[in-house]
Order: C-alpha cells, then sequence, then structure tokens
C-alpha cells in the first residue's frame, strides 16, 4: 500500500514538473497579457494631476506616475516636477514642460490642516514678465489637487511672497484657486468683478487634456449659467480650445445640498437620445468645471429629474 501511494506521488511531480517545463518553453499571450493589465492598474494608482505647460502656452491638467502616500512628500514630489531639468524629468508626458526656473530649490515645506506652506529660494521668480503668474498657478493648481489641501501659502527666502517682481501683481498672502489659471479678462467696470473658471478640451498626437480657462468679468450670473453657455459656444476665445457640449443644452434647474450639485438639463445634453448618453467629454469639462468653482465634492446630472449620471 505504501509503496503504491509512494509511486504515485512520485508519478504526479514528475507530471507537475514536465507541466512547468512546457509551460516555460512555450509561453502563452494570455500570461503576457494578464501582467500588462496588472502593471496597468499598479500605475494608475500613483498618478498624481499636476498642471503643465503645453504646446499652446496654456498650463493643462494632467498626471504624472509618482510613489508616495504622505501629504508633505507628495507635495515636495509634485513641485520638484515642476521645476525644469530636474530629476522627474522624464515622468513629464510628450507635449508638456515644467515652468519652474530650473535652478529653484525647495528650502522648507510644512502640511497642517489642509495648509501647505512652501518656501523657495530666490529663484523661484527667476523668468520672464509673462511667466511670473503662470508659475504661482500651476504651484497653487497643482497643491491643491492633492486631497485634503485646500490653500497655499507661499514664501521666497524666508518671505511671504505679496508682489511679483516684474509684473508687480499682488499676491493674497493664502492662495486657493480662487486666483484662477490662464486668465482671460472681459470687464467693463470695477465693480461687481466675478472669476468663473471652465475646463476645455485639447489634444496632443491624439490624446485629450484638459485647459482650465478663468473667466473675469461682470457677468452676475450663476456661474453654473455661465459655464454651461460658454461650453455651448462653438466659438471659444482660444481655436486651440474645444468643446463638445450641444449648443442647445441648457440648465432647468439647479439644487446644492449635502455637499453635492444636482443640475437639471434639457435632453439637449445627450449625444444620443436614444439611449440617454452623455459624451465623456462633456461629462468631464463641465464636472471639472463645476467642482472649482462650487464648494461641493460630487456633481449629479439629471434630465426631467432622473439621474443619469454622478461625477466625484
Amino acid at each position: 500500500m505504501i509503496k503504491r501511494m509512494s509511486l504515485k506521488k512520485i508519478s504526479i511531480c514528475i507530471i507537475a514538473l514536465f507541466a512547468i517545463f512546457l509551460f516555460y518553453l512555450f509561453p502563452t499571450n494570455e500570461k503576457l497579457k494578464v501582467n500588462k493589465e496588472l502593471n496597468y492598474v499598479e500605475d494608475d494608482k500613483n498618478l498624481n494631476t499636476i498642471f503643465l505647460i503645453d504646446s499652446n502656452n496654456y498650463l493643462a491638467k494632467t498626471s504624472i506616475d509618482l510613489d508616495d502616500k504622505t501629504i508633505k512628500n507628495k507635495a515636495i514630489k509634485l513641485l520638484t516636477a515642476l521645476i525644469n531639468d530636474e530629476k522627474y524629468a522624464d515622468k513629464i508626458p510628450n507635449g508638456f514642460k515644467s515652468i519652474i526656473p530650473n535652478d529653484t530649490k525647495i528650502l522648507n515645506l510644512e502640511y497642517k490642516d489642509g495648509v501647505i506652506k512652501v518656501d523657495f529660494s530666490k529663484e523661484l521668480m527667476d523668468t520672464n514678465k509673462e511667466n511670473e503668474e503662470k508659475i504661482i498657478e500651476a504651484i497653487v493648481y497643482t497643491l491643491t489637487s492633492i486631497d485634503k489641501v485646500k490653500y497655499i501659502i507661499i514664501y521666497m527666502e524666508g518671505e511671504i511672497l505679496t508682489k511679483l517682481p516684474q509684473s508687480n501683481i499682488n499676491l493674497p498672502s493664502t492662495l486657493d484657486r480662487n486666483f484662477g489659471i490662464n486668465k482671460e479678462y472681459n470687464l467693463t467696470g470695477y465693480k461687481n468683478i466675478s472669476k468663473t473658471t471652465i475646463y476645455y478640451v485639447n489634444k496632443y498626437n491624439n490624446k485629450e487634456y484638459y485647459v482650465p480657462v478663468t473667466k473675469i468679468s461682470n457677468d452676475g450670473r450663476e456661474k453654473a449659467e455661465i459655464i454651461i453657455e460658454e461650453l455651448g459656444n462653438n466659438k471659444t476665445y482660444n481655436t486651440n480650445l474645444m468643446s463638445y457640449l450641444n449648443s442647445n443644452t441648457k440648465i432647468v434647474s439647479l439644487n446644492e445640498a449635502n455637499n453635492q450639485l444636482v443640475i437639471d438639463f434639457n435632453d439637449k445634453i445627450f449625444n444620443d437620445k436614444d439611449s440617454n448618453t452623455i459624451l465623456d467629454e462633456v461629462i468631464y469639462t463641465i464636472s471639472l468645471s463645476i467642482l472649482d468653482n462650487y464648494n461641493v465634492d460630487s456633481v449629479i446630472f439629471t434630465v426631467n429629474d432622473q439621474e443619469i449620471y454622478k461625477s466625484k
């Protein structure tokens, strides 16, 4: 009995070893495919939002692969990636470039209660007049893309940066996204000035990405209405920026409650009425724009009071 069991075990081991040998001798495409998918999922977990200069000289929302869990270390790595010719240059996507001058040093960075305080060397402002404000915009929008970060205080050589040296633009001591990005001015007076940040679509090598533009005007309407009207206007102020929203799309009602904004649209928002579908580009441009202009965590799309999509 024992002898038969031993022979059986030996036979099973031989068969198993032979199977393993064949497996490595003739690897299958299925195995390679699974590994590729697993790597893709793992990389996605490490993607972090960063605002870089695109080929049209706009700060654009894109992402880089940085593996770090803590807010402080993540912030330091993202700021380092914003510096030209730094060690993360190989992570910058094709078609984009960093904006902070390459000799800039991060002297200190602290995070507490939603606020990042960061001290740069004097080289931070070693740039031309046109780029001064863009540097601040890139820092603010990149750092406030980190979960839980709301406000930024920028120091230069130990002193809070309150004025840009060449353009003489005054800066609030504490910055948030209300500072704006890629600003466009359309003012008729100095009273009742509003800022509305709207995200458009752009492409590089057939890959889409999103560009925020802060419209500064005397428009006193609800910001959601401004967003939908601007995105529905096929003639954007720059021909490189696109929107896929039907110009006949209208807001029927707005309801803000429980950290979410419910927007009820007419059926023109659908790209296909039969399937009641909305283009991804339309969802993203509206959602990103709403989240930048309202203190909410999610946007709910409804048509005839029926929920179609919820964006977080």
